[in-house]
């Protein structure tokens, strides 16, 4: 791994980004939008919701990105009987002691893959909430921080419905991005064969960066800078969701925040030193259409949040 040399030159952001894209892409093929929107939300600090069909490789892309990072990594699959404790952690009576011990619960850890969350109860979804959003947890009455970086991917079957619970508007808003796989095609599917013949990719990646790259990642986004005009951009294109035919419910000032954060990360990973227009345009849709709350006949009618939004973009001017 890089920097184990001090006289290793330190990798810089766009390099730590090229780097697990490429050991991602060797397990996810044909799939590299999918990855950058993923790794987008992992350094700018949000968390993702991956709505797709059974077998497109939600689950193996979350597994891709957490065996390619050296941090701990846990998956929860998500059932109507998971219970918050289940997620979070239980303190256990210690009988020789005769005190409690608190044995922490999956969520702390660095990255986590909610797998098939909405099968889960309300009860159960709202102990997330608090984590993706507070970076901590409330157990017995104590506040417990949660690891940095604390990311969660989480995966949802759009086709079922039987014994699944929608999440509700505060948890999908949590979310800084949502966005599906898709079929990849058909050359790619052949190559896909090729490469499980023997084994699956998934059981020899290796991690290729550290905690101190994530961190190092992280911090470098931040300083990627944001013109006042295009602040003022990026929060029209939110603004205009709160007024748009059709739309019940528009984004929050969160959608803003995050849209802007996502922004910093894709110019980073170009090489950029500032967010163009462009950057915001590219997952503006991913970023706030889950947001959105459609009239029931808007719905009817064949209307999507995803129209909406790229309907806005069209509508408002770009800065020069």
């Amino acid at each position: 791994m890089d920097n184990a040399n001090p006289e290793t030159p330190p990798l810089s952001g766009k390099e730590i980004y090229q780097k697990i894209c490429h050991n991602i892409e060797k397990v996810m093929k044909g799939q590299s939008a999918a990855i950058r929107k993923l790794l987008s939300a992992f350094a700018s600090g949000g968390h993702v919701l991956l709505e797709d069909y059974p077998g497109t490789g939600k689950t193996t892309l979350a597994k891709a990105l957490a065996f390619s990072v050296d941090v701990t990594f846990k998956r929860i699959q998500f059932t109507p009987d998971l219970l918050p404790s289940d997620i979070l952690g239980v303190s256990m009576l210690d009988p020789n002691a005769r005190t409690f011990h608190f044995h922490e619960g999956p969520i702390f850890a660095h990255i986590v893959l909610a797998d098939e969350i909405n099968r889960a109860s309300p009860r159960t979804q709202s102990g997330l909430l608090e984590a993706m959003a507070e970076f901590q947890v409330s157990i017995d009455g104590n506040l417990r921080k949660l690891k940095d970086p604390f990311f969660v991917i989480a995966t949802q079957n759009p086709v079922e419905s039987r014994g699944t619970y929608p999440l509700p508007e505060a948890q999908m808003d949590r979310f800084a991005l949502q966005f599906s796989l898709g079929y990849i095609s058909p050359e790619e599917e052949i190559n896909l064969l090729s490469d499980q013949i023997q084994q699956h990719p998934i059981d020899t990646i290796q991690p290729c960066v550290d905690l101190q790259h994530i961190i190092t990642l992280k911090q470098q986004v931040k300083q990627i800078r944001i013109s006042e005009e295009l602040k003022r951009y990026l929060v029209d294109i939110v603004n205009a969701t709160r007024s748009a035919e059709g739309v019940q419910l528009g984004a929050s000032p969160r959608a803003s925040i995050t849209l802007m954060k996502i922004s910093q990360a894709l110019a980073l990973f170009d090489g950029y030193e500032f967010v163009t227009p462009e950057h915001i345009q590219e997952l503006a849709v991913s970023v706030i259409a889950h947001r959105l709350v459609m009239e029931p006949q808007a719905r009817f009618s064949g209307k999507t949040a995803e129209s909406v939004i790229e309907d806005i973009l069209k509508s408002v001017p770009v800065p020069t």
